[in-house]
C-alpha cells in the first residue's frame, strides 16, 4: 500500500525527529564548477545533496521553475525518481504554485502525481476551491495552499479584509472547514511573519504548514517553532533552500550536511 503525504510526513516527523525540509532549488550560476563539466550536472548536485542530507529531512522540496526555465523537466523527473527509489519515507513536495481552472488543473495535477510522482505540490487558491479540488481528488494527490507567503510583498494582497478578516485567514479558514473534506491538504505560511503563523495556527488546528523562509530569508526556527508547532510539537515543514544548497561551492555536500543538521537542531531545541 502506498501511503498519502500525511500520512508519509507524520511517520518522517516521528522517525526523523525533524522539521527541516530541505529545498532543492539548482540555480545553474550558483551550482558548484565540478558539476559543469557534467550532462547531468544539475542531477548529480542534487543526488548529492539529497545523500547528504536525508537523515536531518522531514521532506524534499525541489522547485520546478529552475528546471523548467532551462528545459531541464526531464533532470527533475529523474531527481525525483531518486528520491522515492532511496528514500521512499521522505515526502517529495513539488513547489509549482499551481492555479487554474479544473479542466487545466488537472493536467497540472497529472504533471505533479504521475509525472514527477511527487507526494503534494503547492497551488494558488486566487481563483477558488474549484481550481483546488482537482490535487485533492487525484488518486495520489495533496495540495500546499498558498495563506501566508514569505515574500515582502505578500500583504499587497494577502493581508487585504473581507468583512474585517484578512485574506490570508479566510484562507486558513476556508482550508480548515471546506477544503479538507475534499482531500489531503495543507497551507504555506511564511517564517518571516511568526505572529500571522500563530494565527493560522490557531484557526486550522494540527493541520501541517509548510514554512518557507528560514535560512537565506531571515527567518528565525525559534520564532517558527514557537508559533507554528501544533499540538504534538510536529505540524511544520519548515523549508531551507539556498543556505543549504550553497553553503560551501569547494565541499557542498559536506556544507551542506552541516547546515542541514545545524538547522534541524535549531528547529529540534525549540520545541
Amino acid at each position: 500500500m502506498t501511503l498519502g503525504f500525511s500520512s508519509l510526513l507524520n511517520a518522517r516527523w516521528s522517525e526523523a525527529d525533524s522539521l527541516l525540509c530541505v529545498g532543492l532549488d539548482p540555480d545553474q550560476p550558483k551550482i558548484p564548477r565540478q558539476y559543469h563539466d557534467f550532462e547531468d550536472g544539475i542531477v548529480r548536485f542534487c543526488v548529492d545533496i539529497i545523500d547528504a542530507t536525508a537523515e536531518f529531512a522531514c521532506a524534499f522540496k525541489p522547485q520546478i521553475a529552475y528546471f523548467a526555465a532551462i528545459g531541464a523537466e526531464c533532470d527533475l523527473t529523474a531527481i525525483c525518481e531518486y528520491i522515492r527509489n532511496t528514500y521512499p519515507t521522505i515526502p517529495i513536495i513539488l513547489d509549482a504554485k499551481r492555479g487554474d481552472i479544473g479542466d487545466t488543473a488537472k493536467q497540472y495535477a497529472r504533471e505533479a502525481f504521475e509525472r514527477y510522482g511527487a507526494h503534494a505540490v503547492t497551488v494558488n487558491p486566487y481563483m477558488g476551491g474549484d481550481t483546488i479540488e482537482p490535487y485533492l481528488s487525484h488518486k495520489d494527490g495533496a495540495a500546499i495552499v498558498l495563506c501566508r507567503t514569505s515574500n515582502a510583498g505578500s500583504g499587497e494582497f494577502q493581508s487585504q479584509l473581507i468583512n474585517g478578516e484578512p485574506l490570508y485567514q479566510r484562507v486558513a479558514r476556508t482550508a480548515a472547514t471546506e477544503w479538507s473534506k475534499m482531500g489531503d491538504v495543507s497551507l504555506v505560511v511564511g517564517a518571516t511573519y511568526p505572529a500571522e503563523l500563530a494565527e493560522v495556527r490557531a484557526i486550522v488546528g494540527d493541520m501541517a504548514l509548510l514554512v518557507p523562509g528560514v535560512g537565506a530569508q531571515g527567518g528565525d526556527p525559534t520564532q517558527v517553532v514557537a508559533n507554528g508547532a501544533n499540538s504534538h510539537g510536529t505540524g511544520l515543514i519548515v523549508n531551507s533552500s539556498r543556505a543549504i544548497l550553497y553553503a560551501d561551492a569547494t565541499h557542498p555536500g559536506e556544507a551542506a550536511a552541516r547546515v542541514a543538521r545545524e538547522t534541524r537542531d535549531a528547529l529540534r531545541a525549540a520545541r
